[in-house]
C-alpha cells in the first residue's frame, strides 16, 4: 500500500453542526438582504427545493454547489429579486461551512502517515481544504463536482488512482459511509477502511469491512505510522 485516501465529512470533522451554522447564517443574511425570501422560505423549505432540483436535473445531482446556486438563483427570481444575489448568499454559506475544527486526532495522524504514504481526499461535499487549512496534507485532492459523479460511483475511484498514478490495490480508502466509503472503495479494486467514529452498527446487507477504526490516530497506530 502506497498511499491513503480520506473521505471528509464526518470523517475528519463532524459535519452535522457545521452546516446547521452556515444554514442559519445563509438565512439571516437573506433576512438582512433579500427579506422577503427568508419570510416565506424557510432552510427546510430551501433544502427541499434542492432536493427536487436534483431530481429534474439528475445529471446535475452531484454537484451540492450547482444545486445550491441554482435554486438560490430561482428563489431570487421568484421574490423579484436579481439573480446576481445568488452567487453572493453561496459566499455567505460557503464561508460558514469552512469554519470548522477538524477532529483532534486528525492533524497528528495526517503528519505521522506522511512520513510513509502518500495522502488524498476523496469527497462527495463542497468542503475548501484551503479554506480550513488542510490542503497541504494531501497530495491529490477530488470531490463530486470535479469527477462529475459521486461515490460510490466507480469512476470517482478510477480518477483518483489515475490522478495518484498507482494500481487501486496500492490505496486504502477510509471513510464513515458503510457504501459510498467502504463498499464503493472495494467495488473499485481498493483496500477500504470504514471510519465508525460513532460506534454505530454495521449494516447487515453489506459484506464486512476490511478494516475498522474509532479515529485516525488507531489507524495511523494499526499502520505502524
Amino acid at each position: 500500500m502506497r498511499a491513503i485516501a480520506f473521505d471528509l465529512d464526518n470523517t475528519l470533522w463532524d459535519v452535522e453542526p457545521v452546516l446547521a451554522r452556515a444554514e442559519a447564517r445563509l438565512h439571516a443574511w437573506l433576512q438582512g438582504n433579500c427579506p422577503r425570501i427568508a419570510q416565506r422560505l424557510s432552510s427546510e423549505d430551501m433544502r427541499r427545493a434542492r432536493e427536487e432540483l436534483a431530481r429534474r436535473e439528475p445529471h446535475h445531482a452531484h454537484d451540492l454547489s450547482y444545486l445550491r446556486l441554482t435554486a438560490l438563483a430561482a428563489h431570487a427570481r421568484e421574490h423579484g429579486y436579481d439573480e446576481c444575489m445568488a452567487q453572493q448568499a453561496f459566499e455567505v454559506f460557503l464561508t460558514a461551512r469552512n469554519e470548522l475544527q477538524p477532529f483532534a486526532d486528525v492533524a497528528p495522524a495526517l503528519a505521522r502517515l506522511r512520513q510513509r504514504y502518500r495522502l488524498a481526499s476523496l469527497s462527495n461535499g463542497n468542503a475548501d481544504l484551503a479554506r480550513i487549512g488542510l490542503d497541504a496534507a494531501f497530495t491529490v485532492s477530488l470531490n463530486a463536482r470535479q469527477i462529475g459523479a459521486a461515490k460510490p460511483h466507480r469512476r470517482c475511484f478510477e480518477r483518483l488512482a489515475r490522478e495518484l498514478g498507482l494500481a487501486p490495490r496500492e490505496i486504502l480508502h477510509v471513510g464513515d459511509d458503510p457504501l459510498a466509503d467502504v463498499e464503493g472503495a472495494r467495488a473499485a479494486g481498493f483496500v477500504s477502511a470504514w471510519m465508525n467514529r460513532r460506534g454505530r452498527a454495521w449494516p447487515q446487507e453489506l459484506p464486512v469491512p476490511e478494516v475498522v477504526v474509532t479515529d485516525c490516530a488507531q489507524l495511523a497506530a494499526l499502520l505502524g505510522a
